[in-house]
């Protein structure tokens, strides 16, 4: 079923401040006062019930209590899953993901292996999967993850996000666009985009498509706004948040940011047989490191971090830096204010530091979900394949005309002597469908759990960046050097992860823009249900991606 991106959106009234309460469904728990009725505020508004109880009694409130969240779970409103139709307006799947199976000269998929996936996706059984012919030895990621159940927050197919952009659209011309000219900049730091003629000339070129989604200044793509994320904060100071570059106590040890890193220029799938043998599950060797380590000061130092990192690991890091530097907590907090207690299991350390994890593989199971059994979107190193046949003539596509003239198909044509996507790592993409992103979607969860916790608006001290070969980090100076705060830096450092992906040449603008909305989704939905089970009668609050704000 294909529709709009944005009718999608107006159809399930994106952007408002949607509220729920468990009052509102008429939910109460034993020993307590029903719910505030349904406000500013998200979820329950007192603990369960003071004191210890019998065995007996706590049992049966321990049951009421699962019974009552599972009820609040189950009116949260149905989702429409949709996808763009560009599976049905193309018969040869071309539009779609297909990596991993086998395909044509002209990097087409084989019909009958598209249409055992299909048949898998439609029932579900593990045989079917099985049964699917697949290439040259790589496994697809994991496609039933979808099809878990979890026990805590949304179901992961209890939230959808919108359409992806169809194949043959202005925006999917502008997204590629903007990833050709990613990949053509990977080696320019960040802090040397408003002097490169490179950035200047990117976007100049970005701001020449039809429907380019990415911030502008006015109705120009600037060295400011180039590459950058559309959440609050993603325009303020450095690039990188303060969260990637900063070192931090883990225990006893001292952790630094200087990370392993690939050498520059060392790009991949250029050459057209490298490509194909990559599309039909070819595995080729391993990346080279590089012998120093280095501070994330480009997009390939970023593309190697996400390459390589654990899921959560950027959040858990940004947590402790939080928790080391002393930031304050949400003012919702109950031991915020208390004189002779302090949090720990609930409302302190230990629970933060679980709880922005707690989030991911939950976070995971919906993206997965929509990966595989709604969008199947292309990767863009597949639709890279689509603009180099097209422009060869080897076979046409319905690649919009806003990409076909944009200056970065003749310099990456000069610079690699095809108009295939260059690619940072030597894989290329994953195995499995591009949208959503699956590290953008645990951004949005992790993320949304640490602006809960702490005070977004509290301003982080001493602000720093790289030097200029990521060496050491030096002082930043910048005029807004005194106004980056948590909340922007965390929104930040979501969008640096999920564009590291996009820099890699793997995954797409709208992966990131809707995934991390998903994931914030997801992360709501747990503090809901994780809120009415405390004693404490605490709260949260935090501002969304879209710039509104919420009390749970």
């Amino acid at each position: 079923m294909a529709l709009d991106r944005r009718a999608f959106l107006e159809s399930l009234g994106a952007g408002t401040a949607a509220t729920v309460t468990l009052g509102a469904l008429g939910l109460t728990l034993p020993g307590r006062a029903a719910a505030a009725p349904a406000g500013s505020a998200i979820g329950p508004t007192t603990g369960p019930a003071a004191g210890p109880q019998t065995p007996e009694e706590r049992r049966l409130a321990a049951l009421q209590m699962r019974q009552d969240m599972a009820q609040l779970a189950f009116d949260r409103p149905l989702a429409a899953h949709v996808d763009n139709g560009d599976e049905a307006a193309y018969p040869t799947r071309f539009a779609n993901y297909s990596k991993g199976l086998p395909h044509d000269a002209n990097g087409v998929v084989e019909p009958a292996a598209y249409d055992a996936l299909l048949a898998a996706v439609a029932s579900g059984s593990a045989a079917d999967f099985e049964a699917i012919q697949m290439g040259l030895g790589r496994k697809l990621t994991n496609p039933q993850a979808g099809l878990a159940f979890d026990l805590e927050g949304p179901d992961a197919q209890h939230h959808s996000i919108p359409p992806a952009p169809a194949f043959a659209s202005a925006e999917e011309a502008a997204e590629m666009g903007e990833l050709y000219w990613m990949a053509l900049t990977r080696d320019i730091s960040f802090t040397e985009f408003e002097t490169s003629r490179q950035a200047a000339a990117a976007g100049a070129d970005l701001s020449s498509f039809s429907d380019f989604r990415g911030p502008k200044e006015g109705s120009q793509v600037t060295p400011g706004t180039l590459f950058r994320g559309v959440t609050p904060g993603d325009l303020a100071g450095p690039y990188i948040s303060q969260f990637l570059l900063r070192d931090f106590a883990y225990g006893s040890l001292v952790i630094s940011h200087r990370q392993e890193t690939v050498p520059a220029g060392l790009d991949h799938l250029t050459d057209y047989d490298a490509w194909l043998f990559v599309q039909n599950g070819g595995l080729p060797g391993p990346e080279r490191i590089e012998q120093q380590r280095r501070y994330i000061r480009n997009g390939r130092d970023l593309a190697h971090y996400v390459h390589v990192d654990a899921l959560y690991e950027a959040y858990l890091n940004a947590c402790l830096i939080l928790l080391g530097m002393g930031a304050p907590v949400d003012s919702g907090n109950p031991y915020a204010g208390s004189g002779n207690q302090i949090g720990f299991g609930t409302f302190g350390g230990p629970h933060i530091l679980s709880l922005v994890t707690e989030v991911a593989t939950r976070a995971l199971k919906a993206i997965w979900f929509q990966k595989w059994f709604v969008h199947r979107r292309l990767r863009p190193e597949e639709f890279g394949g689509r603009v180099h046949n097209h422009l060869a003539g080897t076979v046409g596509h319905p690649v919009h005309e806003d990409l076909l003239s944009s200056r970065a198909l003749p310099e990456v044509r000069r610079r690699f002597g095809s108009w295939l996507l260059p690619t940072a790592f030597p894989e290329g993409c994953p195995t499995h469908p591009s949208y959503g992103s699956g590290h953008a979607t645990v951004a949005g969860a992790c993320v949304t759990i640490l602006k809960a916790w702490f005070d977004e608006s509290w301003v982080i001290p001493d602000p720093v960046v790289p030097n200029q070969a990521g060496t050491s980090l030096v002082r930043y100076s910048g005029h807004d050097a005194g106004s980056l705060t948590v909340g922007g830096e965390l929104n930040k450092v979501a969008a640096n992860i999920a564009t590291g992906r996009n820099m890699a040449g793997i995954h797409w603008r709208s992966d990131f823009v809707e995934s991390v909305i998903l994931g914030e989704s997801i992360a709501i939905g747990v503090l809901e249900e994780q809120k009415a089970t405390y004693n404490e009668a605490g709260s949260f609050s935090l501002t969304r991606f879209d710039g509104t704000t919420i009390t749970i």
